[in-house]
Order: structure tokens, then sequence, then C-alpha cells
């Protein structure tokens, strides 16, 4: 039985994100937990503001712990287990729930941080009680660093089902093509628009929409005027993530193309607006799709690829259909918010019950 007292929690991250938000709200709707929340505030969008950052963390633990004094959290959760998941491992608090949040956090692979990092996130593994893996492409990486696999919840944390229906209002006689991914280097969107740049000299026609903010908005811009789409660009900045269902509908094409990825919850919510796939060929997206079964793809890098991929599937449009309904109900058995959320705000209660009762 989950208790009637109202539990706290401590959520150390980044809680302007999409991703965190719905892991909390879901805390709260399905667990009845009041969220604190803590974050890092200084940006990593320069090389000063980097150097400011390792500063700022330097401090965050005596931060975090005034914090848990004044509040008294029942249990703290964390996510990368390079940064929030070793500050949580710090705090003090019992328990810990920790969430790797790509194939592995120990990014970028060329960093010369990289040695530290592994420590870190050793730590981490080693004092949570419970981590997270959002989905079955995470584990690789954590049975490589010999974690206690016992601790390991592999559960996507899902999307809302309602909020993101599948009510179609695409253009049917265009490529509407929407790319939901943060502007960051990783994500490749320079691709994306060299890809669209060959349909535009093809005559294809064509409606992108770019959604979000990162490092690389003003790179962006400018290429998409050297590259002569600007006016079939639409860039529209950060929004609220209630405005994102409408923007997936009237789109016919998801496309993502990271060079790392964990479990995407960007793509689900893609599959639950009969959104069509086109994705980057890497082990976090070949988890959900299969190549000309419920989407494409597409080495990463290759835009000419990608420009060919997106032809295919605008002029095989029967097979897209069939696609996108497949889509829906695998989302719908393995990615649905009302029931994972409650499968995670259930544990939480059990660890936090178990640890007050040793």
């Amino acid at each position: 039985m989950i208790s009637t007292k109202k539990r706290r929690i401590l959520f150390l991250g980044e809680s302007y994100r999409a991703d965190a938000i719905t892991w909390m709200n879901g805390l709260k709707e399905f667990g009845d937990f009041e969220i604190i929340t803590w974050e890092l505030k200084t940006p990593s969008d320069s090389f000063k503001n980097r150097i400011l950052r390792i500063f700022e963390f330097k401090f965050a633990v005596l931060k975090i712990r005034k914090i848990i004094q004044l509040q008294k959290p029942d249990m703290v959760i964390a996510e990368r287990t390079t940064s929030y998941g070793f500050l949580a491992a710090l705090s003090g608090v019992k328990p810990v729930a920790i969430a790797q949040q790509g194939g592995t956090d120990l990014w970028p692979e060329k960093s010369i941080s990289l040695p530290l990092k592994k420590i870190i996130q050793h730590y981490a593994f080693k004092k949570a009680d419970l981590i997270h893996a959002w989905g079955p492409v995470m584990t690789l990486s954590m049975l490589e660093a010999k974690v206690d696999m016992s601790k390991v919840l592999v559960l996507p944390k899902g999307i809302d089902l309602v909020q993101f229906g599948n009510q179609k209002t695409a253009n049917p006689e265009k490529i509407c093509a929407i790319v939901t991914r943060s502007l960051m280097p990783e994500y490749c969107h320079a691709i994306i628009l060299k890809a669209f740049a060959v349909l535009n000299q093809k005559g294809i026609d064509f409606v992108l929409t770019i959604v979000g903010d990162g490092t690389q908005l003003f790179k962006l811009k400018e290429l998409a005027k050297k590259l002569n789409i600007e006016n079939k660009v639409n860039f529209t900045g950060r929004i609220l993530n209630t405005e994102l269902p409408k923007l997936l509908q009237e789109s016919n094409i998801y496309i993502s193309m990271p060079v790392t990825e964990g479990v995407s919850a960007s793509l689900f919510e893609a599959m639950a607006t009969n959104c069509y796939p086109i994705l980057s060929a890497i082990s976090g997206n070949k988890s959900w799709i299969k190549h000309r079964k419920n989407g494409q793809l597409v080495p990463v890098d290759d835009y000419n690829k990608l420009a060919e991929e997106l032809i295919w599937a605008f002029e095989n449009d029967k097979y897209r259909n069939e696609a996108v309904s497949m889509n829906r109900k695998i989302v719908e058995k393995n990615a649905d918010y009302s029931i994972n959320m409650k499968i995670i705000a259930h544990k939480y209660h059990e660890l936090i019950n178990q640890n007050q009762s040793n």
C-alpha cells in the first residue's frame, strides 16, 4: 500500500526541460509527491560559462545540503549520472534514484574529462538505491560499467497519449516535416537542412518546422539562408510542451539525426501523433524503429541519403499510413505515461518506506 502521508522529493536537474517536467508531473499526479527542484544556474553555452559552471558545481553540494536542512525531503532524484546524479549521491539523503539520460552519460567520447567522468559515474551508480534506464539500450553501458543490475528499473517514463493524440491535420500534398530536438551540435540539424536543400534543388515542395532552442540557433538560421530555404523553414524557438502536439499533428514526417541516443520521448511523441519517423541509424533509435517497417534509418552525417529517404517516404504514402498506425500501437503498449509513471511513483514510495523502517 502507498502511504497516505504526503512525501517530498528533491529533484536535481534542469527543471525546464520537457523530459524533466514529464517526470515531475507524473510523480505529482500518480504518487501525490511534492517536488522541490534545484539546478545549476550557469548555462553551458560558451567556453567561459562552462568554466564558471565547473566552479558552481564544486560548491553545489553545500547549497543542496542547505536545501535539505530546510525542506527535509524524503528522497532525492536526479538526471545524468555524471553530474546531478553524482550530486544526489553526495547529498546525504536516502533513498536516491538517478537516471542515465543517453546510451551512456560518458559524453563526448573524446573528452579530456572522460576518466574523471567514469570515476564520478561509478560513485553515483554505487550509491544510488534505484537507477533508471529509460530503455533497454541504456543497460548495455551499465553492464559494461559493472552496475548492480538488481537496482536498475528498465522502463520509459512514457508520454501522455491523450495530449499527444493521433488526429492528423498535415497537408498530404507536400512534405510537412518537423524536428523537435534541442538545437545542440549532437543533434546534427545542419545535416537536416542540407537534405532539404537537396529537395529544394529537385523542385520538391516542403515546409520544415524546427522546434526548440540551443547554441546552434543562429548558425542554423544563417545556414538556411545560405542554402536558400529560409522561406520554407520555420524556427519556432522554445515553446510550451502543451503547444507541441498541434505542431506534430500538422506534420507528416518527423526527423531526428542525433549521434547518440538513449530513449527519446520526442520519438514517442511523434509516433503517438502519427508522425512518420526518419532517424539516424544508431542503437537507441534501432530499439524502436526498423528500417522501412515502421520508419526509416539513415547513416549519421549523410544528408544525401537523408534526402533520398525523405523522397521515398513521401512517395510511398500507403506504406507510411500503415507504419504510423503500427507506431501508435507500439507507444500505447510500451510508453503510456499513465501506466509507467504509476509504476515509478509506487517504486519510490516503496523505497522511502523501506528506508524509514530500517
